[in-house]
């Protein structure tokens, strides 16, 4: 089960954190809607290519990655999506669109957008399509070390 991973990790570094589970969802602003956690609070993972190299993006459901944004904050000369089958095999014990915001267990660099440091604690996919972590936010930035940028903006929703 993916949980065990990140489980482990957690409990080796002595943090506290909830579980919760919730009925199968693929998209973070589903997940959002029937967890109840705000889109803003719930952290998702997006993989993309810097000049080549994967890196994980970690922002609010809520926003999106702005990839011309990405790309002058860093300072790479391109600035991709990466496909699933890019990544997959980077992330083996985790459900493909699930992986918790830990990509230094997979010896990927994490960027986190400065949004989501504004809350208290944050929600992310642990694995699995059917479960969250709930945490503090000082407990993510504790592990995980990420670099904080500007890369995100708000999702606009579509008026038909």
């Amino acid at each position: 089960m993916p949980l065990n991973k990140v489980k482990a990790f957690l409990d080796a570094n002595q943090v506290k954190y909830v579980t919760i589970s919730h009925s199968k969802a693929y998209t973070a602003q589903g997940i959002a809607a029937v967890t109840h956690i705000s889109g803003k609070e719930l952290a998702k993972s997006v993989i993309v290519k810097l000049d080549g190299a994967l890196a994980m993006m970690v922002l609010p459901a809520s926003f999106q990655v702005d990839l011309p944004a990405l790309k002058k904050a860093i300072g790479v000369r391109e600035a991709e999506l990466a496909s699933e089958r890019e990544f997959k095999q980077h992330f083996p014990d985790c459900e493909t669109g699930a992986m918790a915001p830990f990509g230094n267990l997979y010896g990927i660099p994490v960027y986190v957008d400065e949004t989501l440091t504004e809350d208290q604690e944050i929600a992310f996919n642990a694995g699995s399509h059917y479960e969250l972590i709930r945490l503090a936010y000082a407990d993510f930035d504790r592990l995980v070390h990420p670099e904080m940028l500007s890369f995100s903006s708000a999702r606009v929703l579509a008026h038909v």
